[in-house]
């Protein structure tokens, strides 16, 4: 079997030498090149055509956040950031999560960590889900949108927000067909690892290899790691690089003036793989006077929910948090569990409230999309409203399944046609408790007008 091609991105070449170690373990993976910043990656890129990159975030040049983005311009392909835990890397990594990138791991600190093995483990599953799932696409950059498209969003917010007020069922808005999401439709399945023709890298520095000679068989996993690096690029070839998702205004005005106590809906949302893209299409299409709190479960590692709840915030009209125990839940504002606890909406003699707990993992996971839904089950008073988006497993399935048996009023599952992961999803609507299938970018319309029924 001819391995799937991996370029490695670090300007440590320590680094680069652990990273490349650990994917090599796996008999399905081959160092193709290594690349020591943001411009070479690039290049790398253009040449090789690799099925995944692992990308470091600081690098002198061009960092990663830079590079990630020209790459999904120009040669989109499953990116694995490599983020340290600083609050400067996790804001950073949620970033390039919405520019495009498949996923991010946590950087090893050395070779002889505790935990390097694990690090190891987390990394080969993510690079097999990554290879074997759809090709990416280029993701159109918000500040690339036409201008039709725009107004036709204002327009949309402003139609929901009128029938709120009113009480009334709105005109269906005009929202933009075109996906979000990294992936689209007509996107193509990667091939089989013997259908590909490649094989193993050369020894020699990438610019002197011979592309006509490959070898036929790939090196044994003990082989020293001698995989080459990249000759100079020269900047000014490089692609123009425009943000995918520009940054928030640094004025922003108050969010409190939607929030109140009294509400009749509650929106659980449950995602993973693909989720903080996902995310940021559905709650900034949110209208600012939307009548219900929102509970999400991202699975993401502590730390890491924090800078995606700021991030969110940013862009959204509704004030967007990681979750706190005992926290009062009001409508208009979204609630994120943070990494490591499982949160679950509770209720007292005062309304509605936070709880997190640090029970069990389920399905693998904390905080997991089961619990928050299955804390919603006695919430009988309350129309629920429940919401699966891409990710890999099945968490979020079984308590989708206990609502809509105890009267769940809307069960969304996100489409595969704009999933980066169609596997949660896919179990909720093989479960058969799923009542829409819903593109990413009509999902948040679907819940402006459930809430007016």
């Amino acid at each position: 079997m001819v391995p799937y091609r991996v370029l490695v991105v670090d300007d440590s070449g320590f680094m680069r030498k652990i990273i490349s170690d650990l994917i090599v373990q796996d008999p399905q993976f081959t160092i193709v090149a290594t690349a020591v910043n943001g411009q070479e990656a690039i290049e790398a890129v253009r040449e090789w055509k690799p099925d995944a990159v692992t990308l470091d975030l600081e690098m002198p040049l061009m960092n990663g956040i830079e590079a990630l983005q020209a790459i999904m311009k120009e040669n989109p392909t499953p990116v694995i950031m490599l983020s340290g835990i600083s609050e400067d890397n996790t804001r950073e990594t949620i970033k390039a999560l919405q520019f495009g990138a498949f996923d991010f791991i946590r950087k090893p600190s050395s070779a002889i960590s505790n935990d390097i093995h694990q690090v190891g483990e987390v990394l080969l599953e993510k690079l097999r889900i990554a290879v074997l799932t759809k090709r990416y696409q280029p993701v159109i950059s918000i500040n690339e949108k036409s201008a039709s498209i725009i107004a036709e969003n204002h327009q949309a917010k402003q139609q929901i927000s009128a029938a709120i007020e009113k009480k009334v069922q709105p005109v269906e808005p005009s929202l933009p067909t075109q996906p979000t999401a990294p992936f689209s439709s007509d996107s193509i399945l990667i091939p089989k690892p013997e259908e590909q023709q490649v094989t193993q890298r050369s020894v020699s520095p990438l610019h002197k290899q011979q592309k006509s000679k490959r070898s036929e068989t790939p090196a044994p996993n003990n082989a020293k790691l001698t995989a080459p690096t990249l000759k100079p690029v020269v900047k000014s070839k490089l692609p123009e690089i425009k943000p995918l998702i520009p940054e928030p205004p640094s004025i922003k005005k108050s969010k409190t003036s939607g929030a109140t106590g009294t509400f009749k809906h509650i929106v659980a949302i449950g995602t993973s793989t693909g989720g903080p893209r996902a995310l940021h299409e559905v709650i900034t299409s949110l209208p600012g006077d939307f009548p219900a709190p929102v509970l999400i479960v991202q699975h993401m590692p502590p730390k890491f929910t924090k800078s995606l709840a700021q991030r969110l915030d940013s862009f959204s009209e509704l004030h967007v948090v990681e979750a706190e125990q005992g926290e009062r839940v009001v409508a208009g504002k979204v609630y994120i569990a943070p990494g490591a606890f499982h949160m679950e909406l509770a209720k007292d003699a005062a309304g509605y409230f936070i709880r997190l707990t640090e029970q069990p993992q389920r399905n693998g996971h904390r905080p997991s999309v089961d619990v928050l839904f299955e804390s919603l089950l006695p919430i009988r008073e309350l129309k629920r409203h429940a919401v699966i988006m891409t990710g890999m497993g099945s968490d979020g399935a079984k308590g989708m399944k206990l609502l809509s048996e105890s009267g769940i009023e809307t069960s969304i599952a996100e489409a595969e046609e704009s999933c980066v992961v169609y596997g949660m999803p896919r179990s909720a609507v093989e479960a058969g408790c799923v009542n829409q299938i819903v593109p990413l970018q009509n999902i948040a319309s679907q819940l402006v007008q459930a809430m007016l029924k």
